[in-house]
């Protein structure tokens, strides 16, 4: 894979044989990004379980301190209180059967949260094929099937994101921005691994994160040494 100017340069100033500690890696996320544009922060987190076994699932969601950075676009599957409850939390869309058929037959994705309650999950099941593959179905876990639409709808605004196994057993979220600076950064990983070393499976053995990445958009991947997380959850430095 070819990269370009501003790539290389970007590299030159890691040491890709080096683990590095989170304060340095991050620093070096924010100097290394080079992009005209205000580039997203991801953290590539690789964990020692076997994500086809059921007792060996890692999911779950937080809000990040300091939030993503992104205006979230919330649509709230419910009706009556918890519709008029989610309205008032700020979500962008709310509604029950017109917006499933919106899915359905328009096509329409123009959101990047679902939230529904449970009374509304026979309705939106039917969008299992649609929402799933995209990461968007709610679910209990992640806390986007809940009574409490108004809640859900204020954190996922505030900055909850879910984070969730691929089928090579890492975990991508995004962090925040490369304009938030090392210092608010940090604060947002340390909320996140703390979330998923919390979360290590009673049947996962051995190493549990294998490896640990960051990377803007367009940067290079800086590696922090994952020993620290090995024993209890991570202390916010």
């Amino acid at each position: 894979m070819k990269h370009g100017k501003k790539y290389k340069e970007s590299a030159a100033l890691l040491d890709s044989s080096k683990l590095y500690d989170v304060a340095e890696a991050l620093d070096l996320c924010v100097k290394t990004a080079k992009a005209k544009f205000d580039e997203t922060v991801e953290i590539h987190v690789r964990l020692g379980v076997d994500s086809r076994h059921a007792d060996q699932q890692v999911r779950g969601a937080v809000v990040l301190p300091n939030g993503t950075g992104k205006n979230v676009r919330v649509l709230a599957i419910c009706k009556g209180d918890a519709a008029e409850a989610a309205r008032a939390a700020g979500a962008d869309y709310v509604g029950d059967q017109d917006m499933v058929t919106k899915i359905q037959n328009e096509g329409w994705l123009d959101f990047d949260v679902v939230i529904a309650t449970p009374d509304m999950m026979g309705l939106v099941g039917r969008l299992g094929k649609v929402l799933g593959p995209r990461g968007l179905m709610p679910n209990p876990k992640a806390g986007t099937v809940t009574p409490d639409a108004g809640r859900a709808v204020t954190e996922a605004k505030a900055g909850k994101i879910e984070y969730r196994l691929d089928k090579t057993n890492i975990i991508h979220c995004p962090i925040g921005k490369a304009s938030f600076g090392a210092e608010k950064l940090q604060a947002n990983f340390d909320t996140l691994m703390g979330a998923i070393v919390k979360a290590k499976p009673a049947a996962a053995k051995g190493q549990y994160v294998r490896s640990c990445v960051v990377a803007t958009t367009m940067g290079p991947g800086v590696k922090i040494n994952p020993a620290k997380f090995q024993g209890g959850p991570v202390a916010a430095k």
